[in-house]
């Protein structure tokens, strides 16, 4: 075996033992209690009605909201997201549920950001409910919204099951994907 090779074997092997510490920690550091995470929810949604006016467009036309105010996201090849947030209809907390994501690839670092996933019809509201953890990608339609698709974006043209707008990103890795994203009901 070369150098290199043994370099890459050896940097993978520590990054897996690493992994199952640093979300286990990521885990327990984001458990909160019901009433942080009504409390985290309802900040984080008025602070992006107030910086994204397509957010708060949608909201009105939303049958449920799906708010994750703050997922952990870390990794060095190896690497996970986890956090924790609410069901929303109305202005009624009516579930909780937990985000969580793995990956591996050319990575090293940790962010954290928010996300909201705005169900439109009852499709969507079913799937989230009925199954057994929802990974985003698989079932209901999401789109994602970003600068780009939120000037094309009105009350109007909402076609699709369901709305997600990705914020307060702040970390040393690049881009936020929720694709893949497993969501699954958790007690509170």
């Amino acid at each position: 075996m070369t150098n290199t090779r043994r370099f890459f074997l050896a940097l993978a092997l520590s990054s897996a033992a690493a992994l199952p510490l640093t979300m286990s920690t990521v885990v327990s550091a984001n458990a909160a209690t019901a009433d942080d995470l009504n409390k985290d929810a309802a900040q984080s949604l008025q602070s992006l009605y107030k910086t994204n006016p397509v957010a708060d467009q949608i909201s009105k036309k939303a049958r449920a909201v799906l708010v994750f105010p703050k997922i952990v996201k870390a990794g060095l090849i190896f690497g996970g997201a986890y956090g924790e947030g609410v069901l929303q209809e109305g202005p009624k907390v009516v579930n909780y549920y937990n985000s969580f994501s793995a990956s591996w690839g050319l990575q090293a670092g940790a962010q954290s950001y928010g996300y909201v996933v705005f169900l439109m019809n009852a499709k969507a509201m079913d799937y989230v409910e009925k199954s057994n953890g929802w990974e985003i990608g698989v079932g209901p339609t999401v789109v994602i919204v970003n600068e780009g698709v939120a000037k094309n974006l009105s009350t109007s043209t909402l076609k699709d099951d369901a709305y997600a707008f990705i914020f307060d990103q702040e970390g040393l890795m690049a881009g936020v994907s929720i694709e893949g994203t497993k969501i699954s009901k958790i007690k509170r």
